[in-house]
């Protein structure tokens, strides 16, 4: 059965290749984003394969007022939603001691709050069909700790706990949850990396270190795997009848992912001190 879904950050990135694989199996697909462009890479090729379909959708998580709109506006039109994706997010990058709380309130109003803004608005539609699936987009950096990233590691670590304790709170109303936490992967993101405004004054105790760690973390995210396989990981998410509570795409990522888990703190904090 093809199924409706309300796709957030759906222009570009992961989310356009979620759009378009999703569209190609016969979903039905909402891809919102502030542009309300349509996903980048929808070539007419690509829209002659889908056996569903990609409408673009102007929509800002950070509004509530825009997100009851558009599930309103879905819901009239397909009489029903099935899938929630959250996935827009933003990055920053910086020293904690040189991140003022405006910087570390924009990283989580989108990435954080966006999530639960967009959540909150499909809940009652799924709650009265008596089924829905919610798909957070978080990062391996929720369970591994990156130094001049931490809001970023905090916020995706916040939103991976949220999303199961959803599970938890969800579960008698046949409402799935799942995370999926993508490694270094090759997107736009990179580029639209913000640094905070101390982190940018070269004077700064922390630059040198600060530059060698994101950079480094730069070259490894272009070096990383594809948008489509973050797409493909969602995808299997959104074809199964239980979806699993979290997914780390590929096998290294998720190996580093139990290790995290396995060794103690304070070896897996020297590790992380000697990449970046």
């Amino acid at each position: 059965m093809n199924q409706v879904i309300l796709l957030t950050g759906g222009s570009s990135g992961i989310g356009a290749a979620t759009a378009i694989l999703l569209a190609q199996e016969g979903n039905h697909v909402y891809a919102g984003s502030r542009s309300g462009r349509l996903p980048e890479d929808l070539k007419p090729e690509s829209l002659a394969a889908c056996r569903g379909f990609v409408r673009a959708m102007a929509l800002d998580v950070n509004d509530a007022s825009s997100l009851q709109s558009a599930v309103e506006n879905i819901c009239r039109e397909e009489g029903r939603l099935d899938v929630l994706v959250c996935n827009a997010g933003n990055g920053i990058a910086g020293a904690i001691e040189q991140t003022n709380e405006e910087e570390a309130k924009y990283q989580f109003e989108t990435c954080f709050f966006g999530a639960v803004k967009s959540i909150q608005a499909c809940l009652p539609t799924f709650r009265a069909q008596g089924h829905g699936k919610i798909i957070t987009v978080t990062s391996v950096a929720a369970v591994i700790p990156l130094p001049y990233q931490a809001f970023y590691s905090a916020v995706k670590a916040a939103l991976l706990s949220l999303t199961q304790s959803l599970q938890l709170e969800l579960k008698p109303f046949h409402i799935q949850c799942c995370s999926i936490l993508p490694g270094d992967t090759k997107t736009g993101f990179t580029a639209a990396r913000k640094y905070t405004k101390a982190a940018q004054d070269s004077s700064s105790p922390y630059y040198k270190a600060m530059m060698a760690s994101v950079q480094k973390m730069e070259k490894d995210e272009q070096n990383g795997m594809s948008a489509q396989v973050i797409a493909r990981a969602i995808a299997r998410q959104v074809r199964r009848r239980r979806m699993s509570i979290s997914v780390t795409p590929r096998i290294d990522y998720w190996a580093i992912g139990l290790l995290v888990r396995l060794l103690p703190r304070r070896l897996v904090l020297w590790i992380v001190g000697l990449l970046y």
